[in-house]
């Protein structure tokens, strides 16, 4: 097991949103005053800039316990996160991550398991789990070939004779060195100009689906970010690293997300609000799926309600 304390400050914040796109007025230094009944009573750090911190962590981690190489000989494709958001993060505060030791099973395929926690000396943060497997843990169906040629629609729109909206991005350089330099890891470790070399890290390009998930939200209901914000409550990931690899600078990138119906069997644990799920994609040019996510969130309102109600 390994612990190590860490902090953000109110710039690694800034980096990361603005290299994201990310315009969620949760993050704004001054915007999130104007969240109605914001019980956070400041700015937070973003989900997917605490899944870097995490992916940078177990990069370290695997490299220190020689497990790459039984990732490399095990052709283990995927990389996986499941991260269950427990509480907000704001800046300055100190908190630590922990590493439990890597459980390796092999029935019915070889995967690499290690429980992760994130907590401040007062609350936990998040829990959850990084697998490497053979195989994508999260939405291994989707079907790419049913789609029409997405080069020819318009970027924010729906996709046709399916339920995705699309949002199209582009990768570029500068903004993966500055988001990770934002989630307090070593951009250097990833990219070396003089020596050509440049390793994509498997968080960035699944963290542009905040703002398509954002521009979604706007477009398609009008939704009042002031009132009403929405917050995280999970994260299930699967990124292929066969195709990180081929992943270069000015490529682009097609996100789909597909808003599932609300069931009431599909709640907030141990409370009766309903999650908003959705179901994320990453796609390349030549359509190979590179990130698939299954996110989970809730309106804040929700949860406030939520603590009123016991408050009575």
């Amino acid at each position: 097991m390994t612990t190590q304390v860490f902090s953000f400050d109110q710039i690694h914040i800034e980096v990361a949103r603005h290299a994201s796109d990310d315009f969620n007025l949760f993050h704004d230094k001054h915007k999130w005053l104007q969240i109605t009944h914001n019980p956070f009573k400041g700015p937070i750090v973003l989900g997917f800039q605490l899944n870097t911190l995490i992916e940078y962590q177990m990069r370290l981690y695997r490299e220190a316990h020689h497990e790459i190489q039984i990732i490399n000989e095990n052709q283990l494709q995927f990389s996986n996160y499941q991260i269950i958001f427990i509480n907000a993060l704001r800046p300055r505060q100190e908190f630590s991550l922990e590493i439990k030791k890597t459980l390796i099973t092999t029935i019915p395929d070889l995967i690499l398991t290690n429980r992760v926690t994130l907590k401040t000396p007062e609350k936990t943060v998040l829990l959850g789990y990084k697998k490497e497997t053979k195989h994508p843990l999260f939405l291994p169906d989707i079907d790419v070939d049913a789609l029409p040629d997405l080069d020819t629609l318009p970027d924010k729109s729906q996709v046709p004779g399916s339920e995705f909206f699309l949002k199209r991005k582009w990768i570029h350089n500068g903004n993966v060195k500055n988001f990770l330099s934002g989630s307090l890891a070593e951009q250097s470790d990833y990219f070396d100009e003089l020596a050509d070399y440049a390793r994509y890290p498997e968080i960035f390009p699944c963290s542009l689906t905040s703002g398509a998930l954002l521009e979604k939200a706007q477009i398609e209901e009008n939704w009042d970010f002031k009132r009403n914000p929405m917050v995280y409550t999970s994260h299930d990931i699967s990124i292929d690293r066969f195709l990180l690899r081929k992943l270069k600078n000015n490529d682009i990138l097609h996100i789909l997300v597909k808003q599932l119906p609300e069931h009431p069997n599909n709640t907030l644990n141990h409370t009766d609000i309903q999650l908003r799920t959705y179901e994320c994609y990453g796609l390349m040019a030549d359509r190979g799926v590179l990130f698939r996510i299954k996110l989970n969130l809730v309106p804040l309102q929700e949860i406030l309600k939520n603590l009123s109600s016991k408050l009575i």
